[in-house]
């Protein structure tokens, strides 16, 4: 990321009811990829189960967007996604 400015993005995951666990352990892997390439600041479950968020640093939202997009919860219909630019203080 290095010579880009860099945002952060919340990325907020919805279990849907075609939720299916196999697709944990493919979240997981996205996010230990976005950790060892600087991306990904913080993540967690929501305690009630419905889904859970991670906010990465990006370029943009488009890329933001784009490494949502990835997470086999997103691509297998297990999550629904919602991403937001926030302004960190």
């Amino acid at each position: 990321m290095e010579g880009k400015s860099v945002n952060y993005f919340l990325l907020i995951t919805t279990r849907t009811n075609k939720f299916n666990t196999d697709d944990i352990k493919g979240h997981y892997d996205h996010l230990e990829k976005l950790k060892k390439e600087g991306a990904l600041e913080k993540y967690g479950p929501f305690s009630d189960g419905t889904g859970g968020a991670y906010l990465i640093k990006a370029a943009s939202l488009e890329e933001a967007t784009k490494i949502g997009n990835l997470d086999p919860l997103i691509q297998n219909g297990s999550s629904t996604l919602t991403i937001k630019e926030w302004l960190l203080r």
